[in-house]
């Protein structure tokens, strides 16, 4: 069991890693929080010293390319009609349906999975026991998850840390909830402010608590069990744990500062440059504020004083023409789908639309590969349960995984390719009933089964006996075909 200064100190060292630095960034990113928010403007004053200018306008907008980008890609992932986990065994798939495929819980569960994955580069779904005594599976934000090695506590045991935010009382301090879980149960703590030293949670019932706390049907008394492991499981983004944010946070960031930027030209163009000319008085800056506030200023012609107000043009078309090219590489090297490629209506059809999904497949594809092996650990979870209440041996072999993502494709162009298809047959039909007189009534009726494509062996059998022979039965069975125009 670890000690309450162990938890703390486990979790101040992970807090200060440099991993969850960038996960924290990168879930900063996904809620539009980017660090344009705590962009200033600096000049120096007459005295030289450094100030910040606060009467220049500083729009501060944050542009969220990076949560359309990870909701893209998890959105894309999940895109299927029938599910993702198959098996040929029939019994098998009910199973999958039952607990993965039509579970809303789990498919919300996954998503959040798939979106914490993608933007702080890895994340955590842990196992509880329903009050059925069945497992179900919840998502853990991996900013409050602390995995502890073996070797680096006194016991010599694993364990892992899960804390999150209970509440925030009165003077923004926070209340934080602690689990410390092992492969057999689980401690409950509270934590009273961020650095303060945990203590066990006085409002559990149980504490520690067995994993596994149910009720048999009929039964008031509760049961205890234990996973007899962990119950948390991780997916990676990446080998080394990167968020997708990585590749295109400086892309990100230009792109926030050219837009803010020209927010900001647009903004002071009614402002203006003041030259002045002969100026003898003591305080620039005085004359200055009365121009901004007064908007008048005494000037003496006779000794050549002088103020001439100037405009500046604003550099538009080369923040155009930088915000458009931000704009294509982010998408671009974030391999997301950018919309603004079906302006052009020559890039409606199939074929275009398949490629503007390239990128968008390329990642979902990495993605998948990871994803296949983390199902993987949850599926032998929930099929060993289901062996041990229902006796059979259903294994992990017998399952796959089919993520059959969905492309919108042109409707219109679908259905002349119907056509065209239903005018082929059509013709070829025609053509094999023309040909009745001359070939036999078995090979007749088999041609045009291929064309239909109905099976062979089952029309034959409806064909009515004729004990002259079978001279008519392919007639008979050609005037009961209805072609489709």
């Amino acid at each position: 069991m670890l000690k309450p200064e162990e938890i703390l100190k486990f979790i101040q060292d992970d807090s200060a890693s440099e991993k969850k630095k960038f996960a924290r960034m990168g879930q900063r990113y996904y809620e539009g929080n980017h660090d344009i928010e705590n962009y200033r403007l600096y000049y120096y004053n007459e005295n030289g010293k450094l100030v910040e200018d606060k009467n220049r306008s500083n729009i501060k907008i944050s542009h969220p390319f990076f949560s359309e980008l990870v909701e893209q890609a998890a959105q894309y992932m999940l895109s299927g009609k029938d599910g993702f986990m198959k098996s040929d065994n029939p019994s098998l798939q009910k199973v999958l349906d039952e607990r993965f495929n039509e579970n809303d819980d789990f498919i919300a569960e996954t998503y959040e999975l798939l979106i914490g994955a993608m933007s702080k580069g890895f994340e955590y779904m842990y196992a509880y026991t329903r009050e059925d005594g069945s497992t179900a599976f919840q998502c853990a934000d991996s900013i409050g998850v602390v995995e502890v090695r073996a070797k680096d506590t006194d016991d010599g045991c694993q364990y892992m840390i899960y804390r999150y935010t209970d509440r925030i009382e009165k003077g923004r301090k926070k209340i934080n909830r602690i689990e410390v879980h092992d492969k057999e149960q689980v401690y409950f703590y509270v934590q009273d402010g961020e650095n303060s030293v945990p203590v066990l949670d006085p409002d559990a019932k149980l504490n520690p608590k067995p994993h596994k706390t149910y009720r048999k049907e009929g039964s008031k008394d509760i049961y205890y069990d234990d996973f007899g492991y962990i119950p948390f499981f991780r997916l990676d983004n990446c080998k080394k744990q990167f968020s997708d944010l990585r590749p295109v946070k400086a892309l990100i960031d230009d792109y926030d500062l050219m837009a803010c930027g020209l927010s900001n030209n647009i903004q002071d163009a009614s402002e203006y440059l003041v030259v002045v000319k002969g100026f003898q008085g003591d305080n620039m800056e005085e004359l200055m504020q009365n121009i901004r506030t007064k908007k008048h200023v005494g000037v003496d012609g006779d000794s050549g004083g002088d103020v001439d107000f100037k405009t500046v043009d604003i550099p538009y078309e080369a923040r155009k023409i930088k915000l458009e090219m931000d704009e294509k590489n982010i998408y671009k090297f974030g391999f997301g789908l950018n919309m603004a490629g079906f302006k052009d209506t020559a890039a409606t059809t199939n074929i275009a639309i398949k490629a503007m999904y390239s990128l968008l497949d390329l990642k979902a594809n990495r993605l998948e590969i990871r994803l296949k092996q983390f199902l993987r650990k949850i599926l032998e979870v929930v099929l060993r349960e289901v062996n041990e209440e229902q006796g059979t041996a259903y294994q992990t072999s017998d399952v796959y995984f089919d993520f059959a993502r969905e492309i919108p494709t042109n409707e219109k162009e679908n259905a002349d390719i119907e056509l065209v298809e239903a005018q082929r047959r059509q013709a070829e039909v025609n053509t094999v009933i023309s040909l009745a007189d001359t070939l036999d009534d078995d090979t007749v009726l088999k041609l045009i089964c291929e064309q239909l494509d109905i099976d062979y062996s089952e029309v034959k059998d409806k064909l009515p006996k004729d004990d002259g022979g079978s001279e008519g039965m392919t007639q008979s069975a050609i005037d009961g075909i209805v072609v489709e125009e």
